[in-house]
């Protein structure tokens, strides 16, 4: 053993659960994840943004941080924006869980998040908002262009 190295057999368990846990932390899963949820973030910002200047265009002013949480939660406006909203929800669950997901979660996660930003210029929902909200504000286009290139 090197000098000054502690033996392993007399460290308390609370310590060696502590360098488990660091290994296992730096070992994580595959990076893209980490960096997807900080695109997708990016992206959730400037689909909201986007939103929030059409609707106060149609609707009028936003009074408050507050009214504009409420609205976000509640009004059909904003309604299309909850599966993006759910999928970082449950992501940053993933991505909090004590084990790092495996390689075929990350597989799954990449294929749900092709999946969800589809664009269609026909349909209702999410992929047909997503397609006016590219087709009408460049900072949609470079947040949803940042997110597809880590699908790559």
């Amino acid at each position: 053993m090197p000098h000054g190295a502690t033996d392993p057999a007399n460290l308390p368990p609370s310590r060696i659960r502590e360098m488990i846990r660091t290994v296992i932390l730096s070992h994580d899963a595959d990076p893209r994840l980490r960096s997807l949820r900080q695109a997708l973030l990016d992206l959730h910002k400037a689909l909201v943004d986007s939103e929030r200047v059409g609707y106060e265009a149609t609707v009028g002013p936003i009074a408050s941080p507050h009214h504009f949480l409420r609205l976000l939660s509640g009004d059909p406006w904003f309604a299309w924006l909850q599966p993006l909203s759910r999928l970082i929800v449950t992501l940053d669950e993933t991505l909090d869980r004590r084990i790092p997901p495996t390689a075929q979660e990350t597989a799954e996660w990449l294929g749900q998040i092709r999946r969800l930003l589809v664009a269609s210029e026909e349909g209702h929902g999410f992929p047909r908002s997503y397609f006016e909200a590219l087709q009408r504000d460049p900072d949609v286009v470079f947040a949803h262009s940042r997110v597809a290139l880590l699908l790559k």
